[in-house]
């Protein structure tokens, strides 16, 4: 049997520090596709007087609008013309550009079917057959089917749906599960990295690295495509240890949450000017929060409460890390499997460097929790949030600190109706007193996995009761929810979505594993 070549990341030499070993650079390349220009690259003055002028009430709208000819030439009659009148210029722009309807809310039944057959009746509205996209669109071409989130997110995002893929499992739709990793898969080849979502002005980011996660609901793939999909992950790897790394006290490296860019958010450009009123540094604080998954949050905030204090890229982050130790022990068994105990080795070594590290500098010992490591402070940031699960969901705490975790858990994060983020009042969407699908199951399973599942089972029910509920009064499952008062969550930069396609999987996967609800 022809054994594949071993592949060794060269970034592994600086996650091997303890032995100080050498690894010869034979990474995978791939050949990424040029990166496509974004809306505010393509249309400067226009784009921002659109966005500051707030012409459109939510700035994604003009973000995702089609353009109806040549960007060039378009830009070129603006220059030429008088639009300071507000009717004029959004004149313009609709015979311009075709721009998307206000986010259609999905159906609602005054018959309030059980929830988990409502929730089966939203997988087809929610999905998307494969994507060819037409000139001057924003979005990026998807090869096969793919399931958005809702409301304002018409495309595919990253780690949405890895907890999505959760729920078509459950509901027996494995093969749109496999598509969706396709999907990803084919995204890692044309940009070197999975974007935070499939539109042009998200492929300077990415988010929480969950694809090997979602690749471990489908085992069954044959060789051919495990090996594709490994290749995936050596890519992956490769972005996060070359592009984001940070260098620690002691001179070992771990990873921070980025962006290549340094000007406001295409989809939130009027947001970002109004907060950091024209500071490229800031600019790239906040895509790196967005690369986060928790835009916004006080885990990022220098104060711990106002958005302009934003740093996150001098945060190191627990979650990403715990994410990374996850996804090295995966491409050490999926190499091991293929026959490259090489490179399996190597990735074992580079787990286990990983992991001493997080116990050093991002665990607390008198506190009994994980935390993120503030590099101009030089050390952990105080507080407890629900970013101290990861450690637990990725298996990399000890067993101790595991018991410890979950003491922290009941005591400070668990709540009447769900998990809370974090126990601050900021009025952003990722602090209290909102809960959110993803980190109630990354608790769950974390807890379930260390021993404690009649704590995993209290924060699941609760979450469930907490979507039902609401269920019942609005008819909708939402992006997420007041765990303090059982009700929609609010906060952040836009109204609170409905659709939802995390909240939908996380719902269904508790419903199965603990058999609650209908």
């Amino acid at each position: 049997m022809m054994r594949r070549r071993a592949i060794v990341p060269l970034a592994l030499v600086s996650l091997m520090a303890a032995n100080g070993a050498a690894a010869r650079d034979t990474a995978a390349r791939v050949a990424p596709a040029i990166v496509p220009a974004t809306p505010a690259q393509l249309y400067g003055p226009l784009f921002e007087a659109v966005q500051m002028r707030r012409i459109f009430a939510d700035g994604k709208t003009f973000a995702d609008a089609v353009a109806k000819r040549d960007p060039r030439a378009i830009l070129a009659d603006y220059r030429r013309g008088d639009y300071r009148d507000d009717a004029r210029l959004k004149a313009f722009v609709l015979a311009n550009f075709t721009v998307p309807a206000e986010a259609v809310t999905t159906p609602v039944s005054a018959a309030r079917p059980p929830l988990a057959a409502h929730i089966r009746a939203l997988w087809p509205t929610l999905t998307r057959p494969p994507l060819s996209p037409p000139a001057g669109s924003s979005a990026l071409a998807l090869p096969y089917r793919y399931v958005v989130p809702g409301g304002r997110f018409r495309e595919l995002y990253y780690w949405d749906s890895y907890f999505t893929m959760l729920g078509l499992q459950a509901d027996g739709h494995a093969d749109l599960t496999r598509d969706m990793i396709e999907n990803f898969v084919s995204l890692v080849t044309r940009y070197g990295h999975v974007p935070n979502g499939t539109r042009s002005y998200y492929v300077s980011r990415s988010q929480p690295p969950f694809l090997y996660l979602m690749m471990g609901l489908v085992p069954d793939a044959d060789r051919a495509t495990r090996a594709r999909w490994l290749d995936a992950l050596l890519a992956e790897h490769r972005f996060w240890v070359t592009q984001r790394s940070v260098t620690m006290p002691d001179g070992t490296r771990l990873q921070r949450y980025g962006d290549a860019q340094r000007t406001p958010r295409d989809e939130s450009y009027r947001e970002d000017v109004e907060t950091a009123h024209g500071d490229a540094r800031q600019y790239n604080d906040l895509r790196a929060g967005a690369e986060s998954g928790w835009d916004f949050s006080s885990r990022w905030l220098r104060d711990g409460r106002t958005l302009s204090t934003i740093h996150t890229t001098t945060i190191v982050p627990v979650d990403l890390n715990s994410l990374l130790y996850g996804m090295e022990r995966a491409i050490a068994a999926r190499s091991r499997a293929l026959g490259m105990t090489a490179q399996a080795e190597a990735f074992d070594r580079a787990a286990t460097a990983r992991q001493a590290a997080v116990e050093r500098w991002l665990w607390s010992e008198e506190q009994g929790r994980y935390g993120d490591f503030d590099v101009d402070a030089g050390a952990l940031r105080p507080g407890v949030t629900a970013a101290t699960t990861y450690p637990l969901f990725t298996g990399v705490a000890p067993a101790a600190h595991g018991e410890r975790v979950a003491a922290t858990i009941a005591r400070d994060l668990l709540a009447a109706n769900g998990l809370r983020t974090t126990l601050v009042a900021t009025g952003q969407q990722w602090d209290w007193p909102n809960g959110w699908a993803p980190l109630q199951w990354i608790a769950a399973d974390g807890l379930r996995r260390y021993g404690h599942d009649d704590l995993a089972r209290q924060i699941a029910t609760r979450f469930v009761a907490t979507v039902e509920r609401e269920y019942r009064v609005s008819g909708k499952l939402l992006e997420k929810y007041d765990v303090e008062e059982s009700r929609a969550g609010g906060g952040g930069e836009y109204p609170t979505q409905d659709g939802f396609g995390w909240t939908n999987g996380v719902t269904r996967a508790f419903q199965q594993r603990y058999a609650i609800g209908g």
